[in-house]
């Protein structure tokens, strides 16, 4: 589950003040192309990658610093969503505002979450599948698919564009492999659970007490016990590095951060949006090759 969830009330309300936008509208998928809207930059990244020129894609969450689980839908934004032809979510209850807004009836749903497979029940899957590149590479291919459907005429560029993304990916996925070749088990910590996946497919091991983690994710402050027991791998240097989500951060976090410098241990500082001029496949690039420094 995510750390925050929103009041039925807050839905509602941004929900019906964007389908007054919406009916006021002239724009049209027939006067502009086709329109897909997502939640964030990372999600919108991979649909340009395989839009290329033939649609306008629009993340509604863009920034840096902030936390996009704490994002709330403007009027305007929820006027882009219902006059989507593809929405493409990231599911699991992370962008929640997506899957609870008005849609076109004719408009395409891609759930990444859905389609990792994972379950909303609470402390099971996390819902940051875009750390999960084969999602991701999957994800693209239905964005492709999508598209497609909407557009037969640049079928065939819409597949080869994810088919380019694709194997964009697999160069990073061989660059998780080697570090799975060098480095398996070794234990890393992190903050949240955010590059969970990446630490599964190099064989890396979250030394991070769950109950630290789960009370993260439940926006809840870890207990003394859990906090005093990442502080003690930390201290101890009985991890190789510390694994630091920069756009959620509190007192606790900061504590880490500075145990963390003063043992000397390696920060990979890690984000949910895309850095400023990167795009989805030179982010993680940096991620990967940051991970890999700090654990070899």
């Amino acid at each position: 589950m995510p750390r925050t969830s929103r009041t039925l009330a807050v839905f509602v309300a941004t929900i019906m003040a964007g389908l007054s936008l919406a009916a006021c509208s002239s724009s049209s998928s027939a006067d502009h192309g086709l329109t897909l809207v997502t939640s964030t930059d990372v999600w919108a990244s991979v649909a340009e990658a395989v839009a290329g020129d033939h649609a306008t894609v629009t993340a509604l969450y863009t920034s840096p610093d902030g936390d996009p689980h704490e994002f709330t839908p403007t009027p305007k934004d929820s006027a882009k969503i219902a006059d989507a032809d593809i929405v493409l979510m990231n599911g699991g209850h992370y962008d929640q505002y997506l899957a609870d807004a008005q849609k076109s009836p004719s408009a395409a749903v891609i759930d990444a979450f859905s389609i990792h497979g994972g379950s909303t029940a609470a402390g099971s899957t996390n819902e940051h599948v875009f750390y999960d590149l084969a999602t991701v590479t999957t994800v693209a291919h239905k964005v492709a698919d999508a598209l497609g459907g909407k557009d037969p005429a640049n079928a065939a560029a819409y597949q080869q564009n994810a088919t380019n993304f694709g194997n964009a990916i697999a160069g990073i996925q061989q660059q998780v492999a080697a570090i799975k070749s060098t480095a398996t088990g070794a234990r890393v910590a992190q903050t949240e659970p955010l590059a969970e996946y990446l630490l599964d497919a190099a064989g890396l091991v979250d030394a991070t007490p769950k109950g630290f983690e789960n009370s993260v994710e439940a926006g809840q402050d870890p207990s003394a016990a859990d906090t005093a027991a990442i502080q003690d791998l930390l201290r101890d240097k009985k991890v190789k590095a510390l694994l630091y989500n920069t756009q959620a951060t509190d007192e606790t976090t900061k504590t880490l951060e500075s145990i963390a410098t003063k043992a000397g241990l390696p920060i990979v500082r890690l984000t949910e949006t895309l850095p400023n001029g990167k795009d989805y496949v030179q982010w993680q690039t940096d991620n990967v090759a940051a991970i890999a420094k700090a654990v070899r």
